[in-house]
């Protein structure tokens, strides 16, 4: 099973693409962040964001995408801007006729670590460990996006949707972070 794990954001959207599932061993396959310019107005950044993530499923063809639902930020603005971020995510998984998971951060470090509780250090150490790497991987957005692939490949597996997706030509600027591994 392919699973494509987001952390959404409208400055950096980590991913984290995972294979594994059934007794198999988990594999990082690819992780990295869709950016877009802070200067930009909030529409542009949300075309960037949608089609990237488009771009992401068309490229891996997972068998499922799992994005960390919305957490309640103190500032009301900083969640809703981060909903908007997660809606454009979660229609490009509908309209690639992806099986949606939304798991809460808390959900995420439990299938991770073991507890919801865990820093964000104990969750990059699990994830070294888990996927057998040599380093976490960087930013930190990358990391929660691989987090949330992981999570959703520890905890239940999901059915195979199949995918109406057109094939078009890559228009973003995909950041790609290479994958290092123990021997």
């Amino acid at each position: 099973m392919l699973v494509l794990g987001i952390d959404p954001g409208t400055a950096n959207t980590g991913y984290g693409v995972v294979r594994g599932g059934h007794g198999a061993l988990n594999t990082l396959v690819e992780c990295g962040v869709i950016r877009t310019k802070a200067r930009d107005p909030l529409p542009a950044r949300l075309r960037e964001i949608h089609e990237g993530v488009a771009e992401l499923i068309e490229r891996h063809q997972p068998d499922a995408l799992v994005v960390e639902d919305v957490f309640y930020a103190r500032n009301v603005r900083t969640t809703i801007v981060l909903g908007h971020a997660r809606g454009v995510i979660l229609l490009a998984a509908e309209q690639h006729g992806l099986l949606v998971n939304e798991m809460a951060p808390a959900e995420i470090k439990k299938a991770v670590v073991g507890t919801g509780g865990a820093t964000k250090e104990q969750v990059q150490f699990m994830i070294t460990r888990l996927l057998r790497l040599k380093t976490a991987p960087q930013p930190s957005d990358a990391a929660d996006g691989v987090a949330a692939a992981l999570a959703c490949l520890l905890s239940i597996g999901v059915p195979r949707m199949e995918s109406s997706a057109r094939v078009r030509e890559p228009s973003r600027s995909i950041v790609r972070l290479p994958v290092t591994r123990l021997p």
